[in-house]
């Protein structure tokens, strides 16, 4: 793309409807979210129970804040409804982005992809006009209002949810996914009780069948989409596929958030009336927008530059941080190295078993650990196949037995991992005292060989 073409599709605009409909729907969500996850309990049990928490690396610093974590949750919801209806919405999507990712790094025992997918969405909006129309910034103040803004500020929405469902794609084409049908086929059948197509699961044409139309489904669906002619029936595709997620799998509100967002990539016209006929339930006059201005961007402004090469550098490296796993030696789905944010989504049934030891280097006194008296039985399952959790949680050992009175504790495990169906085999080298090895970007040596092979991405 020459500097003249970029020039141009820079100043192309369209309705501002589109990105205000976005904003009061990704507001909404996220309210509904938050609720549900405070109404569940789930703050008591995941960040206040815990007497430990995994933490990212390089984020070690990020510490829950016993109930205050409550506080947190509060003014990430209001940040939340704030941002829906458009009042003060820079300081809104700022305060949702930075609350949300920050309960978000403070345990990641709780990862889940669509969080990651939320966080990179609100990072984004912090820098996109959403409030130019149909929000109670533009309708107080008319220096706000605009009936139209970049088209770019609508498509950097679109090409986030494209990268979601077609890097999932990508790495489904794998010999576990399309020649094992694995994980499906050990999970499909637990699904029985499934009303009228429960007893299907159990069939092995079924799982296959599920399998292909999930890889073909993700990596299609983006094309589908952008193209005019083919996006109602994309959209059909994406409501049935995730309604039927949904019911299978327990994996939160991700469908709801899937399909609303999806919208984006349907014409103005559309959000228009959706955002007319809400304007009517509330009896809030519209007519005020209607005469606003079209919004443009001065290319010439170092400002305005620099806003628009972080964003392009931003999303390059959405792009290529996904393929980071490349630069790690052995499998995958064994080291886990370079699997999170990368939208992998539900591609592995792991199971382990992680018994801790600890030994003082003086006396040679050796006992074993009951992970029960420092981890919930979720951070217990979770830690049992991760290698830095694993690791982590090592370190936490050895400070806590140095405490008690033990002699440079060394910090050793026997530790076993299935993987998709596979036998149970031994994960991390009995030998190496953990307390010695420390986080970092490079390959985790003390991991022993998978001693297998799965093909593809």
């Amino acid at each position: 793309m020459n500097k003249k073409t970029l020039h141009t599709y820079l100043n192309k605009n369209i309705q501002a409807s589109t990105l205000a409909f976005f904003r009061l729907a990704f507001g909404l969500m996220m309210l509904f979210s938050i609720v549900r996850f405070v109404s569940f309990g789930w703050v008591d049990k995941f960040y206040i129970q815990p007497k430990f928490h995994f933490t990212y690396y390089g984020f070690d610093w990020v510490k829950t804040l016993g109930n205050v974590t409550y506080l947190l949750f509060f003014i990430c919801g209001l940040a939340a409804f704030m941002v829906a209806i458009g009042y003060k919405y820079k300081i809104a999507i700022s305060t949702f982005f930075l609350t949300f990712t920050y309960i978000e790094l403070m345990d990641k025992t709780t990862y889940l992809n669509h969080y990651y997918f939320i966080s990179v969405v609100s990072f984004l909006l912090i820098f996109l006009p959403a409030n130019a129309t149909f929000s109670v910034d533009a309708y107080k103040n008319k220096k706000l209002r605009f009936k139209e803004v970049p088209k770019w500020t609508v498509d950097v929405l679109k090409l986030v949810l494209a990268i979601v469902y077609f890097y999932a794609g990508l790495a489904k084409l794998n010999s576990d996914w399309l020649l094992e049908a694995m994980p499906l086929k050990i999970w499909l059948p637990n699904q029985s009780n499934v009303p009228i197509i429960g007893n299907l699961f159990h069939e092995t044409w079924v799982q296959y069948s599920f399998c292909w139309f999930g890889a073909l489904y993700d990596l299609a669906i983006p094309f589908l989409l952008f193209n005019k002619r083919t996006r109602n029936f994309a959209f059909f595709l994406v409501v049935v596929f995730h309604i039927l997620t949904k019911v299978l799998f327990p994996i939160g509100v991700f469908p709801y958030v899937m399909i609303i967002s999806t919208l984006v990539f349907f014409d103005a016209s559309f959000h228009e009336k959706v955002l007319q006929f809400i304007s009517k339930i509330f009896k809030i006059k519209t007519t005020i927008f209607s005469a606003s201005k079209a919004y443009r961007l001065n290319l010439a402004s170092k400002k305005n530059a620099f806003k628009i090469s972080f964003l392009a550098f931003f999303m390059v490296f959405q792009l290529l941080f996904p393929f980071r796993y490349l630069l790690y030696p052995n499998e995958l789905f064994w080291t886990e190295e370079g699997f999170r944010f990368s939208w992998r989504v539900m591609l592995m049934e792991k199971a382990g078993y992680t018994q801790f030891y600890i030994t003082d280097s003086k006396t040679n006194q050796k006992i074993f650990v009951d992970n029960a008296n420092f981890l919930t039985p979720f951070q217990e399952k979770q830690m049992s196949f991760q290698p830095d959790f694993i690791l982590q949680y090592a370190h936490f050992l050895h400070n806590h037995y140095k405490e008690i009175g033990y002699n440079d504790p060394k910090v050793t495990v026997d530790s076993f991992v299935a993987l998709n169906g596979r036998l149970s085999k031994r994960y991390i080298d009995p030998k190496v005292d953990l307390a010695k090895e420390y986080e970092s970007l490079q390959h985790k040596t003390w991991i022993l060989p998978f001693n297998d092979e799965i093909k593809g991405f």
